[in-house]
C-alpha cells in the first residue's frame, strides 16, 4: 500500500476540516478479526474530490452523505471520496484485522494465565488499521468511541468511560475527547489489572494483565508518585492546564516502542512492570519515560506536528524534558530512583545513539528541510538518535545558550498560540524569538537544527605561561557551542585521584576557533557537564592523565564525557580496540554509577570485542571484560545496584571452561555471588549464556519455560534456542524467521537477536550471505515493524568480511526493498564497514 505523501497531505488540509469521529469497535467477533464503524463529519469545498484511508479485511459498507460508494472503489487502502458537499458526513463499516506485529490493533494471549488483550498503536499511519479516517496529523477532530467487549473485560480509551450496557454485556461508550490527531486516537481492552486514584481532581489509573498483577502493586506507590511530582512539575512551568480529562497508564504486551504519547491514555511496554531485581537506574529510566510521555500532553499532543518533518518538536522537547524534570526532582529512598544521576545516563546510553545515527550515511537534520521527508515512509525512518537524542541535546544547549527562563517563556507562548493546533519549526522559533528578543534564535536554529553531523572539538596547548597555558579549541564543524572545560589536578595524597578546580567558561562562535587561558592541569576536559552536543578530543597530556586516573575523576557525570570520547576514538579508529578493553579493565572495576558500567560494558562486549577485534583476540577481550565484572561484584564497598550490574556482566561475558561450570552451578543451585536472588531474568541471562557456549540443550530450555511459562519465558526460550551451537538448532531459528510468518515482533526480535553470536563465527559464516535475500524478502511481506526487527536485531554484525559487505552492498542496490528495511540496512553496513576498518587498522 502506498505512503501518503506530504504534497497529498497538504492538498487535502487545504480541502477539508475534519469534525468529529464517532468510531465504534466490536471486539466480540474472534480471535482475527474485529468490527469497525466510523462516522466521519468533516467540512470541504464542494465539488471537489479527494480520499479516506481504511485498511481492512473486508470493507462491507461505504456511505458518503447517503449515497452508498462501490466497496470495490477501495484501492489498497485509499477510498475515493468525489463530488464532496460543503457540509459532509461518510459512514465506514468494514472488519478489520488483530495485529500480531504492534501495529494497529493488536492482540496478545499471555502464555501465563490464557488471558487475551488487545491495544492499539496507531503512530503515523496505522490508526487506519483500526478505523476508517484521513490519516495525518494536521487534520485534527474530537473523537466519540463506543466498544463492545467480552463482559469480563475493562475497556481503556482516551477520555472517561462508562460502561453502558445491560445485564452485565460488555458495552462501553467514552466522553468525546478534545481536538487530536488520528495518531493519538487509543484504546487498550481486556481483563486487565488496575490500581487507581485521583490526582488535581483527574483520576489516574495503573493497568496490566493479571500475570503481573502483583509486580504492579508492588511498584504502584512509586509510579504514582513518580506521576504526580511530574504532573504537577509541568503545572507550575506551563501555562495551559492539563487538556485531557484523565490520566491511565498502559503497561501493555509486545509494544514495539518504549511508549506513546496518547492522550490521557499512556501506554508503555509492560517490561517497565518489572519482576527480577532491577538497578536504580532502570527504575530511573522508567521514572524518565513516564516524565517524557507527560509532557507529550502539552508539546505534541495539545500542540502536535504539521507534517512529520517537525517530529523533532514532539520527541526532542519530550526527550529532554523527561531528563530535566526528573533531574530537578529530589531524591525519594523509597521509590531507589535517583534524580541526580539523569543526565549521566542520558550521556552514557542516549547520547551515544545520537552520536552514531549521525555519522551514518542515513544522517538527516534534526529539522529536515521539506523534501526531506516526503512521505510517511520516509517519516517512520527519522524515529531515531537523531529527532530524541542529538535533538534533546541541541535543546540542552539551546536552554544553556538562552537561559532556562527564557527558554520557558517562549515554550508556553507557543502552546498558548497553536492550543489543540498544529505548529511547524517556523512557529517554535518565532515564539522563542519574541522572547529572547536579543538572541538571534532562527540563525541558531538553522545552524543547529539544519545541519547533519557532529562537530569535532580539539584541545591544543602551548607553551605553558605563569602557572596556565595558552589553549586553543579547534572545531571541526559550523556550530556555536557554550561550554565548559574542566580543569583537574591529581591528589598528591591519593594517586589516580583528580581533583576539580575551576572550571572555565568557553563560548565558541560559530565561524571562529576559541581560544583562551586555562589553568595548568592535569586533565583540561572540554564539554565537562556535558552542556553541548559534540565529539572532544584531548590534549596529548590530557588524555596520558585519562588512562591512568579516569576511575579518579570524581563527577560521574564528567566520567561519562570521558567514556565517550574513548567510545569515539575507538570507532574511529583513533584508539586500538585491544587499547579501549584494558582501559576498562583498569578504569571501570572502580566506577560507582551503574548506568556508566552497563553503558561500557554493553560496547565493550558487543561492538569492541564482538565486532571491532580480530576473532583471534575476542576470546582474551572476554577474559578481561570477565575479570572486570568480577571486580565490581567483588568490590567490599559496592552498593547493590553495582553488584546486580557486574553481576550481569560477569554472566554476559563469561568465557568457555571454568566460567561456564560456574554458571551452570549458579543455575543448578540457585545461589548467586553477591546475594542476588536466582530470579527469572537471571536464570534466562545464565541460560542464554550457556546456550552460546554449548553448556546446555534444548531439554534444558524446555525445563526452564516449565519453571517459568510467561510470555518472557517464552521469549527467553525463543532466544536460548536460536543461540544453540548446533546446526539443527540454527535452521529452525532461520526457518521461523524467514519461512514460517508466525512470530510475533517479540518472539522474532528474540529469535534474531539469539542466531547470531560471535563465538559461532564458523557455524554461522553459511548464513550471513543468505541473509540479506532472506531478511528483504520477510521484511517485504509482514511489514516496517518486522522489518525494523530483523535489521535492528537480526543483522550479522559479527561478519564484516568482504563477502559478505559485498552481498550487503548488492542487496542495497535492489529497487524493491521496504523503504524501513532500506534505512536499516544502509546503517548496518555502515557499521559493518566502520568493524572492517578499525580491524584493518587495529
Amino acid at each position: 500500500m502506498p505512503p501518503l505523501t506530504r504534497t497529498e497531505a497538504e492538498t487535502r488540509a487545504r480541502l477539508l476540516t475534519v469534525h468529529r469521529y464517532a468510531v465504534d469497535l466490536d471486539l466480540t467477533r474472534g480471535d482475527e478479526a474485529f468490527g469497525s464503524v466510523t462516522r466521519i463529519s468533516f467540512s470541504a469545498e464542494p465539488g471537489t474530490d479527494s480520499f479516506v484511508q481504511v485498511k481492512p479485511t473486508t470493507l462491507r459498507r461505504a456511505v458518503l452523505n447517503g449515497r452508498d460508494l462501490d466497496p470495490a472503489a477501495l484501492d489498497g487502502n485509499v477510498l475515493p471520496l468525489t463530488g464532496l458537499a460543503a457540509d459532509n458526513e461518510l459512514l465506514v463499516e468494514a472488519d478489520m484485522a488483530f495485529s500480531r506485529t504492534g501495529e494497529g490493533l493488536h492482540r496478545f494471549t499471555d502464555p501465563a494465565d490464557g488471558e487475551t488483550y488487545v491495544y492499539s498503536q496507531g503512530f503515523l499511519e496505522d490508526a487506519q488499521r483500526v478505523y476508517a479516517c484521513f490519516d495525518q496529523p494536521d487534520l485534527k477532530a474530537v473523537f466519540d468511541l463506543a466498544v463492545t467487549a467480552p463482559p469480563a473485560w475493562t475497556v481503556l480509551g482516551n477520555a472517561v468511560p462508562t460502561r453502558t450496557g445491560r445485564d452485565g454485556d460488555g458495552r462501553w461508550t467514552f466522553a468525546t475527547t478534545p481536538p487530536i490527531s488520528t495518531y493519538l486516537f487509543a484504546v487498550a481492552a481486556g481483563p486487565y489489572h488496575s490500581v487507581r486514584t485521583e490526582h488535581a481532581g483527574l483520576p489516574f489509573g495503573l493497568h496490566c494483565r493479571r500475570s503481573l498483577a502483583a509486580h504492579l502493586d508492588a511498584d504502584a506507590d512509586e509510579l504514582f508518585d513518580i506521576s504526580r511530582r511530574c504532573f504537577d512539575h509541568y503545572a507550575d512551568i506551563f501555562d495551559e492546564p492539563y487538556p485531557f480529562d484523565s490520566y491511565d497508564q498502559a503497561f501493555v504486551p509486545e509494544f514495539n516502542a518504549g511508549a506513546m504519547e496518547n492522550p490521557g491514555l499512556v501506554t508503555f511496554r509492560d517490561e517497565f512492570v518489572f519482576r527480577s531485581a532491577v538497578t536504580g537506574t532502570e527504575r530511573q529510566t522508567r521514572a524518565m519515560v513516564i516524565a517524557h510521555e507527560m509532557a507529550h500532553m502539552w508539546f505534541g499532543d495539545l500542540v502536535t506536528l504539521r507534517w512529520w518533518d517537525d517530529i523533532w518538536l514532539n520527541e526532542s522537547f519530550a526527550e529532554y524534558m523527561g531528563y530535566q524534570v526528573l533531574s530537578e526532582l529530589t531524591r525519594d529512598a523509597t521509590t531507589g530512583w535517583q534524580a541526580a544521576g539523569p543526565w549521566t545516563s542520558f550521556a552514557v546510553v542516549r547520547k551515544s545513539w545520537g552520536y552514531d545515527a549521525d555519522q551514518r550515511p542515513s544522517t538527516h537534520p534534526v529539522a529536515p528541510s521539506a523534501d526531506g521527508v516526503a512521505d510517511t515512509s520516509g517519516a517512520l525512518s527519522n524515529f531515531d538518535g537523531i529527532s530524541y537524542a542529538k535533538g534533546a541535546s541541541a535543546i540542552r544547549q539551546l536552554v544553556a545558550w538562552l537561559g532556562e527562563k527564557t527558554f520557558l517563556a517562549g515554550v508556553n507562548d507557543h502552546i498558548t498560540r497553536h492550543r489543540f493546533g498544529n505548529a511547524t519549526l517556523a512557529d517554535f522559533t518565532d515564539s522563542l524569538a519574541r522572547a529572547a528578543t536579543d538572541r538571534d534564535v532562527r540563525g541558531w536554529a538553522d545552524a543547529w537544527l539544519r545541519t547533519t553531523g557532529p562537530d569535532t572539538l580539539t584541545v591544543r596547548t602551548g607553551p605553558e605561561t605563569d602557572g596556565g597555558y595558552d589553549v586553543t579549541v579547534e572545531r571541526d564543524g559550523s556550530r556555536p557551542h557554550l561550554l565548559v572545560i574542566g580543569c583537574y589536578d591529581t591528589d598528591p595524597d591519593r594517586p589516580g585521584t583528580l581533583v576539580p578546580g575551576a572550571p572555565v567558561p568557553l563560548n565558541v562562535p560559530g565561524d571562529a576557533t576559541a581560544t583562551l587561558t586555562a589553568p595548568r592541569a592535569a586533565l583540561l576536559l572540554p564539554n565537562d557537564g556535558d552542556l553541548t552536543y559534540a565529539k572532544v578530543r584531548l590534549d596529548p597530556h590530557s588524555w596520558r592523565t585519562v588512562t591512568t586516573s579516569l576511575s579518579g575523576v570524581p563527577d560521574a557525570l564528567s566520567r561519562a564525557v570521558l567514556w565517550n570520547t574513548a567510545r569515539d576514538m575507538v570507532r574511529d579508529g583513533d584508539l586500538p580496540p585491544a587499547d579501549h578493553i584494558a582501559l576498562v579493565a583498569r578504569h571501570l572495576p572502580a566506577e560507582s554509577d551503574p548506568s556508566v558500567i552497563h553503558g561500557v560494558l554493553t560496547f565493550a562486549r558487543t561492538t569492541v570485542a564482538g565486532c571491532y577485534l580480530d576473532p583471534a583476540g575476542q576470546q582474551d577481550a572476554l577474559a578481561a571484560l570477565s575479570a572486570t565484572a568480577r571486580a565490581l561484584l567483588d568490590r567490599p564497598d559496592a552498593d547493590d545496584d553495582v553488584r546486580l550490574a557486574g553481576l550481569r556482566a560477569l554472566i554476559d561475558c563469561a568465557p568457555p571452561g571454568p566460567a561456564a561450570r560456574e554458571l551452570a552451578d549458579w543455575l543448578e543451585t540457585g545461589t548467586l555471588p553477591g546475594g542476588a536472588p536466582a530470579d527469572p531474568e537471571l536464570r534466562w541471562r545464565i541460560l542464554g549464556r550457556l546456550a552460546v557456549l554449548g553448556a546446555v540443550d534444548e531439554a534444558a530450555v524446555a525445563a526452564e519455560l516449565a519453571r517459568d511459562p510467561s510470555s518472557t519465558g517464552h521469549e527467553s526460550a525463543a532466544h536460548c534456542r536460536a543461540a544453540l551451537p548446533t546446526e539443527p538448532a540454527k535452521r529452525a531459528a532461520w526457518r521461523a524467521l524467514f519461512d514460517d510468518d508466525a512470530l510475533t515482533n517479540n518472539l522474532a526480535i528474540q529469535t534474531a537477536s539469539g542466531f547470531w553470536q560471535p563465538e559461532q563465527l564458523d557455524l554461522l559464516a553459511g548464513y550471513a550471505v543468505p541473509w540479506f535475500d532472506a531478511a528483504a524478502a520477510t521484511a517485504a511481506r509482514r511489514g516496517p515493524a518486522i522489518a525494523q526487527a530483523l535489521v535492528r536485531f537480526g543483522f550479522p554484525d559479527h561478519h564484516p568480511t568482504p563477502e559478505v559487505l559485498a552481498a550487503g552492498e548488492a542487496c542495497l542496490a535492489r529497487a524493491d526493498l521496504l523503504p524501513a528495511f532500506r534505512r536499516q540496512l544502509v546503517d548496518k553496513l555502515d557499521d559493518l564497514h566502520r568493524a572492517a576498518r578499525v580491524r584493518r587498522t587495529g
